[in-house]
C-alpha cells in the first residue's frame, strides 16, 4: 500500500487545441500523451504521482513547466532529441489534425539515464505504472523487459498499460495489472477476431505468459476482466460521449489508483470503469473529479461472464 504511484512516461507530447469561443479561435496548450492523462487522472482520485520522462528540444522545455501539478511531480532526464507534439482543431466539433511532430529516439546513454531514473523512483515508492512511448522508436521494448523484471523482483508491484512487443516485454516481469485494448491485441495477433470468446482467450494466454489482472477495453462495448480465473463483465451506466479517446487510459488510472491505497481488484475494476465513463463527457483527456467517479462508481455493475457470451 503506497499513496504515491511513480507513472514511466519516456515521451509526453506537446498538444496544442484550437477551439471555438464565441466565434473566435481559442488557442489551448497542454502535456499530453498516454502518460500524461493517466497521471492526471490517478492525481485526481487523491494519489501522488511521480512522473518520469524524457525531455528534449523546445517542447521539452515546454512540457517541463506544462507537466508538473499540485500532486504530480516531474522528474526528468534531459535528451537531445526534442518531445512529440500536434496541432488539432476542433472548432467544427471534431478533431482536424493540422501538424504532427513525431519526435525522435533516446540514444544508449539517454536510455541508461531514463532507466536509472524509473528504477530509482519506483523503488522508492513502490508501485510502478509503465506507460508507452507515442512512437515506437522513443525506447526499445527490452528495457521495458528489464525494468519490469527489476522492479517486481525488489517488491515493486508494476501495471501496464501497453501493446505489441513491450506488451510482451512486461509479461515475464509478472506485472500485478495489465489493461490493453481490443483493436491492440487485434493488431498484435493475439486475438482472431473482437468476440468475446477469442477476446478472453487472449486473455488467459497473457495470464499464463506471466501477467496477473487482465482487463481488455472494448470500446463501447463492456469491458472484459480476468481475475484469478473468473472472467468478469464490466458494466456502465448509459452515458452520452463527448470525446471518447483517452477512456482507456482513464481506466488504467483508477484501477492503478485503487490497487495503490490497498483496494481489493474488484473495487479497482469498479473505480477503473467509472473513471473510463466520466472521460467520455469532457473534451479534456484524463479528465473528471473525484466526486463524479465516486458517485458513478456505485452504478459499475461486475457480473460473470458466460461462455457463447458476446
Amino acid at each position: 500500500m503506497t499513496d504515491t504511484v511513480v507513472v514511466v512516461a519516456p515521451s509526453p507530447l506537446l498538444t496544442v487545441t484550437i477551439e471555438d469561443r464565441a466565434g473566435e479561435p481559442d488557442i489551448h496548450v497542454h502535456a499530453g500523451g498516454q502518460g500524461v492523462w493517466q497521471a492526471r487522472m490517478i492525481s485526481t482520485l487523491g494519489v501522488h504521482v511521480v512522473f518520469c520522462a524524457g525531455l528534449g528540444g523546445e517542447t521539452g522545455d515546454v512540457l517541463s513547466h506544462l507537466v508538473p501539478g499540485e500532486d504530480v511531480a516531474l522528474r526528468s532526464v534531459q535528451v537531445g532529441a526534442r518531445n512529440g507534439a500536434y496541432v488539432h482543431d476542433r472548432r467544427d466539433g471534431d478533431r482536424e489534425l493540422v501538424a504532427q511532430a513525431p519526435g525522435g529516439a533516446m540514444d544508449r546513454h539517454e536510455q541508461d539515464a531514463f532507466y536509472e531514473l524509473a528504477l530509482t523512483e519506483s523503488l522508492r515508492h513502490g508501485f510502478a505504472l509503465l506507460s508507452g512511448p507515442h512512437d515506437d522508436r522513443v525506447l526499445p521494448a527490452d528495457l521495458y523487459a528489464r525494468l519490469a523484471a527489476d522492479l517486481t523482483a525488489n517488491g515493486v508491484a508494476v501495471a501496464a498499460d501497453l501493446s505489441g512487443e513491450r506488451l510482451s516485454a512486461v509479461l515475464a516481469g509478472e506485472p500485478v495489472l495489465v489493461k490493453v485494448s481490443h483493436e491492440e491485441l487485434l493488431e498484435d495477433g493475439r486475438a482472431d477476431d473482437d468476440s468475446a470468446a477469442e477476446l478472453v482467450a487472449a486473455m488467459r494466454q497473457l495470464r499464463k505468459e506471466g501477467a496477473g489482472t487482465v482487463v481488455v477495453s472494448r470500446a463501447e462495448q463492456p469491458a472484459l476482466a480476468l481475475v484469478e480465473d473468473d472472467v468478469v463483465v464490466i458494466e456502465i451506466p448509459p452515458l452520452q460521449p463527448v470525446e471518447s479517446k483517452g477512456a482507456g487510459d482513464s481506466m488504467t488510472a483508477g484501477m492503478v489508483a485503487t490497487l495503490a491505497r490497498g483496494g481489493s481488484v474488484r473495487d479497482a475494476l469498479r473505480v477503473g470503469a467509472a473513471c473510463g465513463a466520466l472521460n467520455v463527457v469532457h473534451r479534456g483527456l484524463g479528465s473528471g473529479g473525484a466526486e463524479a467517479v465516486e458517485a458513478l462508481v456505485e452504478r459499475i455493475e461486475l457480473r460473470p461472464w458466460e461462455q457463447g457470451e458476446d
